[in-house]
């Protein structure tokens, strides 16, 4: 059984910065990819960013390209998403989720999912 647990979401005002982490634990295939998603009230989950297992090739939305940096540790089991520059449009419950393949910003391409933690940007 694969857990993912997130952490380091919180409030923060307009152009603050917060740093979430997601620690993996249990039994995984090896080289698998980790994401982030988020999810606005009234809206459907979208994608944030991802990162390859050696943590060579990322990818990000748009939205939050310049801004957010997504990054792992393989010996700790851990992926970050640090965000700076926060906007009131990144208020959002953020999820990870870990994969083996599919197209990197499809959700359904994530076989495991944390439970998300809630980051709120006030303006």
């Amino acid at each position: 059984q694969v857990q993912l647990v997130e952490s380091g979401g919180g409030l923060v005002q307009t152009g603050g910065s917060l740093r979430l982490s997601c620690a993996t634990s249990g039994r995984t295939s090896s080289s698998y990819r980790m994401a982030w998603f988020r999810q606005a009230p009234g809206k459907e989950r979208e994608f944030v960013a991802a990162i390859n297992w050696s943590g060579g090739i990322t990818n990000y939305a748009d939205s939050v390209k310049g801004r957010f940096t997504i990054s792992r540790d393989n010996a700790k089991n851990t992926v970050y998403l640090q965000m700076s520059s926060l906007k009131p449009e990144d208020t959002a419950v953020y999820y990870c989720a870990l994969g083996y393949s599919g197209v990197w910003s499809s959700p359904t391409s994530y076989n495991y999912w944390g439970q998300g933690t809630q980051v709120t940007v006030s303006s």
